[in-house]
């Protein structure tokens, strides 16, 4: 008689980043609606840089501290069993070198609706505590590209002026960009073989555009927005998906989506 199979045991679950607690060094608008949050603290020290258009997840404080919540698989809980509201952003610049002092990072938020975030940052001095956890990866740049399309609103900025930082020279580059208003344009990072387009509607200017044949293509931005790109490049013009890399960084009506 045969011995009865060993009970199945659940699936380890993968543990998210570690939230590091850090506070508020300096605040700067680089326009109505974009601001500059600088954090720094020795929790902070050995935070990877990620590469170009990586991705951090800050945590706003409740009621004023930093409550840490518990990791399970890809969330975070309170002890309470709520969510956090927990963001992911673009870290603009990342300094955990110890020539740097105190470890910092700089993010940029969109000010704009009443989500926790965006809450957060408009009220957001020096002293304010916050977290942090990253670094996830960043954008795999292609050797091969020679045609790069970069599309995204204000919220996809910081992604953008790092792509166009690192971006061979050869490669020419069309830059689409959705802000309200023309308070809400920024001068990007300088390259020869670059044109920039700011527009009132991002999925139908990118629907506009003449696209080389081997066109690699960086989208973020509002995720249904992101699926009107992603049906005219893929069901319209048989873009391979391999060679696109399209984002929902925030979504439209959602508790807090203005975030």
């Amino acid at each position: 008689m045969s011995d009865p199979p060993a009970p199945s045991l659940p699936r380890a679950r993968r543990q998210p980043p570690t939230l590091r607690p850090t506070l508020v060094l300096a605040v700067d608008d680089r326009t109505p609606r974009l601001r500059r949050i600088t954090l720094g603290s020795e929790e902070l020290r050995g935070l990877p840089e990620g590469g170009p258009a990586a991705s951090v997840r800050l945590l706003p404080p409740r009621d004023g501290a930093i409550e840490l919540p518990i990791g399970n698989g890809n969330e975070w809980r309170y002890a309470d069993g709520t969510r956090p509201p927990i963001r992911t952003l673009t870290p603009v610049r990342i300094h955990t070198t110890p020539a740097a002092g105190t470890p910092q990072v700089d993010v940029d938020v969109v000010l704009h609706g009443d989500g926790p975030l965006s809450s957060w940052a408009a009220g957001a001095a020096p002293g304010a505590p916050a977290a942090l956890a990253g670094t996830g990866r960043g954008y795999d740049l292609d050797p091969q590209a020679r045609h790069m399309l970069l599309a995204g609103d204000e919220s996809a900025l910081p992604a953008i002026e790092q792509l166009l930082g690192v971006l061979p020279t050869e490669v020419e580059v069309q830059v689409v960009v959705h802000a309200d208003g023309p308070e809400g344009r920024l001068d990007l990072p300088a390259r020869p073989g670059t044109s920039v387009t700011w527009c009132d509607d991002l999925a139908a200017t990118v629907a506009s555009l003449p696209l080389a044949d081997e066109v690699r293509v960086w989208a973020a931005g509002e995720a249904a927005e992101m699926q009107r790109i992603r049906r005219h490049l893929f069901d319209e013009r048989g873009l391979e998906r391999s060679r696109c890399v399209i984002r929902g960084y925030w979504k439209r009506g959602r508790a807090g989506a203005s975030d």
